[in-house]
């Protein structure tokens, strides 16, 4: 799907019609997915995410400015409402007050869930968001190719004839994309 039919989408979806944002939902839902997961990594959490994530696109549908890919834009309500689930997500502990029943008898302790690292997710989340600021920094040529394939999942054949440009232009861009990624994140 190239990007004048992703806008007329968009058009038809602010005229209200439903369908366009099916097929929309269609198109980016996999990889919606795959990011929200690699954050939450709870799959009924991330399918929760992945539906609220479209839900707010639909309603919020006339902010989007088409001066910018629908993906970004997308990718971005996605990881902004995982970033707020995982703040959500509380220091699980039971009750020094209120004794743990077992079979025979009763513990009065504080156990903790060991299971939630907030440390371990802040810096998951502070990656993740350098990364996609990183690739935002990424000159445009090398950032939309970049994006059809890893967020968007296009083959090289499909990006070759979305961008009108030879395969082999879209490996090398590609693979500078990834380079200068690869500095940018080492700094």
């Amino acid at each position: 799907m190239n990007k004048e039919n992703i806008q007329k989408l968009i058009e038809e979806v602010k005229q209200g019609k439903e369908y366009a944002f099916k097929v929309l939902m269609e198109r980016y839902q996999p990889g919606i997915y795959k990011m929200i997961y690699q954050i939450i990594k709870n799959r009924e959490e991330t399918e929760d995410i992945v539906q609220e994530t479209f839900i707010k696109a639909f309603n919020s549908i006339n902010s989007y400015n088409n001066k910018y890919a629908f993906s970004t834009w997308l990718y971005k309500i996605a990881y902004n409402h995982s970033i707020d689930t995982i703040r959500k997500r509380k220091l699980k502990t039971f009750s020094i007050d209120k004794p743990i029943k077992f079979q025979k008898g009763e513990i009065k302790q504080e156990i903790r869930d060991e299971s939630f690292i907030p440390d371990k997710e802040i810096m998951n989340r502070e990656s993740i968001n350098n990364i996609l600021k990183q690739i935002e920094s990424l000159p445009e040529k090398y950032r939309k190719a970049l994006v059809l394939r890893h967020q968007e999942d296009y083959s090289y054949e499909e990006i070759s004839k979305m961008l009108s440009i030879p395969i082999g232009t879209v490996k090398a861009r590609i693979f500078r994309a990834r380079e200068i990624l690869k500095k940018k994140l080492q700094e």
